[in-house]
């Protein structure tokens, strides 16, 4: 199973792309957990669960060089979201190119 994480500033914005990305999921039949947390737990969610991608929403774009240090160690990749795909809520773009990120 593929583990993605969305983060933003506080996890509420980032949770209704994470509704749609799931929807997508089940349609495509893949295998894939999907959850929105804060920029502020990305450190303990690493820590102590599987992670193969952290997905930034645009808002908090500005802390990906910071969040990306803090988690180089663990070989977690770190994007953001394009901002086009976010504000559509698309979260079947999203999920296509998250799965791109990980798959190759």
């Amino acid at each position: 199973m593929i583990h993605i994480i969305l983060a933003c500033a506080a996890g509420m914005s980032t949770s209704m792309l994470v509704t749609q990305m799931q929807k997508a999921a089940k349609t495509q039949e893949e295998e894939v957990s999907i959850r929105a947390i804060s920029t502020s737990e990305i450190d303990h969610v690493v820590a102590t669960e599987k992670v193969d991608l952290i997905l930034l929403g645009p808002q908090v774009k500005y802390q990906e060089k910071t969040i990306k240090e803090r988690v180089q160690s663990q070989g977690v990749p770190v994007a953001v979201i394009a901002m086009s795909d976010y504000g559509r809520m698309d979260g079947k773009a999203v999920l296509k190119a998250a799965l791109q990120m990980i798959k190759g």
